[in-house]
Order: C-alpha cells, then structure tokens, then sequence
C-alpha cells in the first residue's frame, strides 16, 4: 500500500471512510484530554475530517497532514476557508488561520515541524495502514513528538480473515505493544457491527470499536 493507493481513492471518489459530521466520540471524549484550548493538536492523515473544524472551533491550533491535495482542496472549498498555500520543504502547506494542512508524506514530518504539538487525534490513521507500516507510523510519530504527548485513538476490531483492509483490524495486544511504555487507558469498547451494514453484508460476524487515551513515556 503506497501512496497511490490513497490518491487514487479520493479521484475515484471512495472515499466511505469520510464521515458528514463531527466523530461523537471526539465530542464525547475529547475533555479527558484536559488540555487548555491554546495547546495544537495534529490530526494525521487528515483527509477532509469535519473533526478538524470542530478541534478549531474549540480553540486549537491544528496541524492535518494528509497525502492528496484534491482531499486538502475540497475540504477549502466545502468549508469555505481563506487559505494561502506556500512550499514547506517536502510539504505544499494551505495556511487557513489556525489550522494548516500540510499536503505531503507523512512520514516527512520532523520534530521541528511537530515542535509546538501536544496533542494528536487519530480516528482514521492508524486503522488505514496494515501492520509494518503501523509500526513505523507509530514509531515516526513517538520519535517526532515533543515530551507530554496526548493521544486520543480510535481503532477497529474484527476477524481480519473475513476483510480485506483499508480499515484494518487494529486488536487490544498490538495497541498496548505499539504504545510499550506510554500510559494507556481505554476509554471505550463496544460492539458496532449494526452499525456498519455494509461490513455486516460482507460476512462479518463482529466489529469491536475502542477509544484509548494515550500518554507520552
């Protein structure tokens, strides 16, 4: 899975994963943070999440960071945003206030650019990857933070023999891995196949959302 893969899904419009509305698990959770509402939050593999309107309408500066410029470019227009786009190294970067959105690779994000980040929010990053690079993602990121990061992290469970990913399964045992020496709290676990008709009209026989709050080593 390169980025191509991804490209690709936003030209051709498959894009399921794209959600109409503010994640309720973001509103539900986001206060656990307890962070002011001056401190940035990075939003990985942003695509065009309504949640980064909803982090700025809180009052944080946020950093998304996402692989196609058509998704960066819709969310501009659909939210009919003021933005400047400027080159940034390996980034084209759309400067819209508080919020920038960096078109690139993520893995060239650097410490330097994550400098003022204290915390991340990742509904749709790391359940988009298969395994290898779940663990390099998860490794850029820890190397790339500031001390104190915040993590509020939503992940997706299931019998990965019964689909083939994009979402992947992400299991309890490889968060707790992945995130060996952080503090890790489950927030959430619950059953949401009912939810999901066109996962349960595939043939799978559950679907175990969780949300973690997770805290720097």
């Amino acid at each position: 899975m390169d980025a191509d893969f991804w490209r690709e899904r936003w030209q051709l419009g498959q894009t399921g994963f794209h959600k109409s509305r503010a994640n309720p698990l973001l509103l539900r959770f986001w206060d656990d943070l307890a962070l002011s509402s001056e401190e940035s939050v990075l939003v990985p593999l942003c695509g065009k999440s309504l949640d980064m309107i909803w982090l700025r309408e809180q009052g944080h500066p946020v950093l998304g960071v996402e692989l196609s410029r058509l998704a960066l470019e819709e969310f501009i227009v659909e939210q009919s945003l003021e933005c400047t786009w400027q080159s940034q190294g390996d980034f084209a970067v759309a400067q819209c206030g508080a919020l920038a959105l960096y078109c690139g690779d993520y893995f060239k994000l650097d410490a330097e650019k994550l400098a003022s980040i204290t915390a991340v929010y990742d509904r749709a990053a790391l359940i988009a990857l298969p395994p290898p690079m779940r663990k390099r993602y998860v490794e850029h990121l820890r190397a790339c933070l500031p001390g104190g990061w915040q993590l509020l992290l939503i992940t997706l469970d299931y019998q990965q023999q019964e689909r083939a990913g994009p979402p992947f399964s992400v299991p309890d045992a490889e968060v707790k891995a992945l995130f060996e020496g952080c503090k890790i709290a489950m927030l959430q676990e619950e059953e949401v196949l009912d939810q999901h008709a066109v996962f349960k009209q595939e043939g799978m026989t559950e679907l175990v959302e969780r949300v973690y709050l997770i805290l720097a080593d």
